[in-house]
């Protein structure tokens, strides 16, 4: 079992979270009722939408971690599992998640105007083939190809 797996098991537990689909296409969603909270993306990156709230306000202390991307202008910041404490530091994080969902006013409106980093990623959205290499996998074909498509550096 890798990291992600480990750390979606263990979440996977906690009562105000349940399973869902992500709209960027992450193999496994957690969420708050309809609200996405964290998308993994593959073994070792998992995305955790704390609100961009949340974020102005643990800023000083997200930014001396070597394990975490803080992207400009999203709600969302990206754990990088390299080691079993990237789990604790990734529950934590998804801990004041969940409380900065509950402070939000109204429902989940802000959800679909912020993206996860992994699908508002600029090369993404200029690349097509990038897009559903991530969305169905690697081994997806165009209609009428007999093999997979193989990935840049194969």
């Amino acid at each position: 079992m890798n990291l992600a797996e480990h750390a979606n098991a263990r979440l996977a537990d906690w009562p105000a979270l349940s399973q869902g689909h992500a709209c960027c296409g992450a193999r496994h969603c957690l969420c708050s009722g309809a609200q996405e909270i964290v998308h993994f993306h593959g073994d070792n990156k998992v995305d955790v939408h704390l609100t961009h709230d949340m974020i102005d306000r643990l800023r000083p202390v997200l930014r001396n971690s070597s394990a975490l991307e803080l992207p400009a202008a999203s709600g969302w910041v990206t754990v990088r599992l390299e080691a079993g404490s990237d789990i604790d530091l990734l529950t934590t994080l998804v801990s004041a998640a969940l409380l900065a969902i509950g402070r939000q006013p109204g429902p989940a409106a802000s959800a679909p105007r912020d993206p996860c980093t992994w699908g508002s990623s600029p090369a993404s959205h200029r690349n097509p083939v990038r897009q559903l290499r991530r969305r169905f996998g690697r081994h997806w074909k165009w209609r009428g190809m007999q093999s997979r498509v193989p990935l840049p550096g194969e």
